[in-house]
Parts: structure tokens; sequence; C-alpha cells
């Protein structure tokens, strides 16, 4: 018998971070999957591009807005409840998009479906913490990485499988089932139980705030850098190296790959070293990585882009393993679901903020918005503006780090 509890512990634990994982997964997927959809929306509903490109911002303006609003229910009525809220209104605003009878229909079920993408996204994270325990933090928070960039990294050409064998309605409705047995998962593993359930929701202290404040600025200048390279990175392969669109597409997929392959091993190496340790070298790469990516695509071609996306994107996963244990690390049980939401918030914004301010600067730098008619010269020397600016902000965050962690040392009287 007591060789017995162990294994049920670890059968649990591990039916447990399948079913975050798999939720962690659909909401991610929701993030992409729906782009490549854009030209069949637009010519079912026989709307502008303009307007079709509102299903892709409603799922990111509700995800954005549910964020906080999802912790602190989280902490308020206990995590696991709230999270299969989350799940039922994902569930039904999935189905609602793959039965949209108009474009302003897809977009109001896609917005509720970016607050059912919050819940989960924001507890899923929580939920993880609460069930790796102290020792195993940081491989939870590898493995919810490497599950989000592969959501990501799907969405695309899922998406254009399922656009070319069923139409648009597909790709909404392939996540109904999905989230559905998502759903049954939740109820059957999560505990009913778990730390700060059924507790007040209260604000979170002063000294809490000032401690995570660095890891959110940080959090939000990463967001920014990599989403800026995502936004970039097409026009410069494509008008400015002169590559096809399926080598473009082959190109920018090294990224999401290597982020696949390096979540979990950066959340073991957090396991191993410690975050602070973690976050200097995962910034550190960033920083470089920003930096010859601005260089060495103009000195040696696609080679060297892949080459600097090599040392970026493993930066990334880094950065985001050990910045989301620190701040959750020390954290009471019944905060971390608005811990959770403020890290969700501050790298939504991030996000947001590398897809419109970076692109204008990229656009600044080119010398127009018109990049069809640009010349490789002028889309190089956005490309080198843009991620200069971005190496910069890899120094700002380093710096953010270091006055954080040195106040911290005086405090502990190193």
């Amino acid at each position: 018998m007591k060789h017995t509890e162990p294994m049920a512990s670890d059968t649990t634990r591990r039916g447990i971070t399948t079913a975050l994982a798999l939720t962690m997964l659909l909401a991610s997927l929701g993030t992409s999957i729906a782009n490549i959809a854009l030209p069949a929306l637009s010519q079912a509903f026989s709307a502008s591009l303009a307007e079709s490109r509102w299903v892709v911002v409603a799922y990111l303006g509700g995800l954005t807005a549910s964020t906080l609003i999802a912790g602190h229910l989280g902490d308020r009525y206990g995590p696991k409840h709230i999270h299969i809220v989350g799940l039922a209104l994902f569930s039904v605003a999935s189905l609602a998009c793959g039965f949209a009878s108009s474009l302003w229909f897809l977009i109001a079920a896609r917005a509720f479906q970016g607050v059912g993408a919050a819940f989960l996204m924001t507890l899923s994270m929580a939920l993880m913490r609460d069930n790796a325990g102290d020792a195993g933090i940081g491989r939870a928070m590898g493995l919810l990485g490497t599950v989000s960039a592969l959501g990501t990294a799907l969405g695309p050409s899922l998406g254009g499988i399922l656009i070319a064998a069923t139409g648009w309605r597909g790709i909404f409705l392939i996540q109904v089932p999905v989230a559905a047995f998502a759903l049954i998962l939740c109820l059957v593993v999560l505990p009913a139980n778990v730390p700060g359930a059924g507790r007040s929701s209260r604000e979170l202290p002063p000294v809490l705030m000032g401690r995570l404040a660095p890891c959110l600025s940080a959090n939000l200048m990463v967001a920014a850098v990599m989403m800026a390279t995502l936004v970039v990175g097409p026009f410069y392969l494509g008008p400015g190296l002169g590559l096809i669109d399926l080598q473009v597409g082959l190109v920018m997929s090294v990224g999401p790959l290597i982020s696949i392959l390096c979540g979990i091993p950066s959340g073991r190496l957090v396991d191993a070293i410690g975050a602070r340790r973690v976050v200097w070298l995962g910034l550190a790469m960033l920083t470089a990585g920003t930096l010859l990516l601005a260089l060495l695509p103009e000195a040696i071609g696609v080679s060297g882009y892949i080459l600097a996306i090599a040392i970026l994107t493993p930066g990334y996963q880094l950065f985001q393993a050990a910045n989301n244990t620190r701040a959750l690390a020390d954290t009471a049980a019944d905060l971390r679901g608005a811990v959770s939401g403020l890290l969700g918030l501050s790298r939504n914004i991030g996000l947001i903020a590398g897809a419109y301010i970076m692109a204008a600067i990229f656009a600044f730098g080119v010398g127009t918005e018109e990049y069809a008619h640009a010349g490789s010269g002028a889309i190089a020397s956005g490309m080198q503006l843009t991620l200069t600016i971005a190496c910069g902000l890899m120094l700002a965050a380093m710096g953010v780090m270091s006055v954080e962690y040195a106040a911290r040392d005086r405090q502990n009287g190193m």
C-alpha cells in the first residue's frame, strides 16, 4: 500500500497537467487559427479585408480586457470553478462562430471566445502552479510555454487544411469537440478543493505590486519585441529578400519550432539553477538575437535571419519560464489568479504594442506603408531601424531587472 499512494499521486498530477495543457493549447490556437481565414471571410461575407480583420482583433480584445477579471474571479470563487466556466464559454462561443450568419455576428462571437480564452490562459497558469508544487514550478511554466508556442504555430497550418477541406466554418467547429473533451477532463481531474478557493478576493498588497512591477515591465517589452519580429519578418523575407510565399512560411516556422523544443528544457533549467540566473540568460540572448537580426540578414541573407532567430527564440522561452516562475513562486495561494492575470495582461499589451507601434516604426524606416512597391534597400532599412530599437528595449528590460535585483539584495543585506 505504501507504494501505491505516490503512484496515484503521480497519475493525478499527470491528468491535471494534461487537462491544463489542453486548455492552454485551445486558447493559443484561437489566437492564430483565424488569421489565415481572412481572405475566405472577406469573400463569404462580401466584406473588405479591414472589416474581416476585426475577427482577429475582437479575439485579442476580449482576451486582453478579461485577463485581470479572470484572475480575480479565480481567487474569489476558486480557480477550478472559474476555469470550467471559461471552458464552457469558449465552447459555446466556438459553436456560435462556426454557425455565424453575418460577419458582425462572427466578430461578436469571437470577442466572447477571447473572453473564454482569457479564463483558460490565466487560470491554467495558476492551477499549474498549485499542481507543480515548489520544486517543479519551473518545469510547469516551461511546459505551458511549449504548449502555447505549439498552439500558435499549429494555427495557420491546421487552419489552411481545414479551410481547404471544410470551408472557413471548420476552423471554429473543430474547436468545439476539443473544448468539450477538455471540459469533461477538467471536471474529472481538477481537485475540488484548491488553495484560495472560497476566500474573498483581496487587493494585491503594495509590497507585492512593487515586487511584480519589474517582472511585468520586462514581460511587456519582451512581448513587444517578439511580436515585432513576427510582423516585420514576412515583409523582410518576401519583398526584402525576394523569397516566395512557401519559402517565407518555412523560414517563419523556424521560430515556433524552436519554441516548442525549448519550453520544457527552459523550465528544467529554472528549477536547476534558479529563476534569477535564467532571467539574465534569457534577456542576454534576446538582446543578442535582436542585434544579430538587425545586422546578419543584410550581411548573409536568409541564413543570417535563421541564425539570429535561433538565438532570439530560446532566449524568449528562458525568460518566460523564469519570469513567470519568479512572479508566482512566493505569491500567496489566494492571489495567484490575480498575479497570473497581471502577467497575461502585460504580455497582451506588449503584443498589441509590437503589432502597432513597432509596425509603425518599420513603416517609418521603409518610408511607406505600401511595402509591395518599396525597394529591398528601403525594407532592409526599416528592418534595421525596428530591430535596433527592439535591441534597445531589451537593454532597458535588463536595466529594469538589475535595479530590482539590486534593491532586493540590499533588503537581504547582501
